[in-house]
């Protein structure tokens, strides 16, 4: 909704529905269930995937401890509950945004329309609560604003960088899909400086961050990476994830293989040592 109501082509429609997974799986044979944290129906629909989520209710922080960690962050969220209750899950307010089927209306429990209107992007309650539920919710803000052109509101901005460092307990492939997201979706040059500006790129990459401070080379080069990649894809040019994050680890490299040079190393032999530690520590 939030996309068409943008006047943009959105990439895919999610279904939400009061059916469990289960119900889901047993109704329609071409489909799976995926996900432990948060429990999905993917429906097969031709050479398309719906993406299938049963309306979610309060997943009791006090009254289920096992389903949420002691920094606040959610475990699992497989809490049903009504299509208001699903609303208030939702992240921002522009996110909960529905279309009823049966009466064709739009619903809004949140406030999303006024959010819209205003391009404002707002966390739906306490927003420290929510990005501790899941820091990833940091990377999600960067990167609504950096697609959409949001304003961030000024209570969800106040604790977005100090909530950022609870992405250390975030798997690492799950903060990799997300990294991927945030650069290959066509604004990754947008992205990078709002990352750089709440103090979040640090977080991701501590070491090239420290080195963009010190060299200014290491962050010309990040930026000119960033806005070839994001030509390509405009261009509808493939690109890869090893070409970003080469130019994003530049400066570590460089530092790296002047200190090994010192100790006497060939350049060869110093970029290869200098390569494998430099992806060991960025991992």
């Amino acid at each position: 909704m939030r996309d068409l109501l943008l006047g943009l082509r959105p990439k895919d429609f999610d279904v939400a529905t009061e059916a469990s997974p289960e119900q889901i799986r047993a109704l329609f044979r071409r489909s799976r269930l995926i996900g432990r944290r948060f429990k999905l129906a993917h429906v097969r629909f031709g050479r398309e995937v719906v993406e299938v989520a049963t309306f979610r209710g309060d997943p009791g922080h006090d009254q289920h401890p096992e389903r949420v960690s002691v920094e606040g962050r959610i475990l699992r969220d497989n809490v049903y509950g009504t299509l208001e209750q699903d609303a208030w899950r939702r992240d921002f307010s522009i996110n909960s945004l529905y279309y009823g089927v049966e009466d064709f209306a739009l619903i809004d429990y949140t406030g999303g329309m006024a959010d819209l209107k205003a391009r404002r992007l707002r966390l739906i309650g306490d927003p420290e609560v929510r990005y501790r539920e899941d820091p990833v919710r940091t990377l999600r803000a960067v990167r609504f604003m950096a697609k959409l052109g949001f304003e961030l509101d000024p209570e969800t901005a106040y604790p977005l960088t100090e909530c950022a460092g609870l992405l250390e307990n975030i798997p690492p492939a799950r903060l990799f899909d997300e990294v991927l997201k945030l650069l290959h979706g066509g604004y990754a040059l947008a992205v990078f400086e709002l990352l750089r500006k709440y103090g979040i790129f640090e977080r991701l990459f501590p070491e090239a961050g420290v080195c963009m401070d010190d060299d200014p080379r290491a962050l010309a080069l990040a930026r000119s990476a960033l806005a070839n990649t994001d030509t390509r894809i405009a261009q509808g040019l493939p690109v890869t994830p090893a070409f970003l994050f080469a130019a994003l680890l530049w400066g570590p490299l460089q530092r790296d293989v002047a200190g090994l040079r010192a100790q006497g190393l060939s350049e060869l032999q110093a970029y290869e040592v200098a390569g494998g530690d430099v992806i060991a520590r960025a991992i």
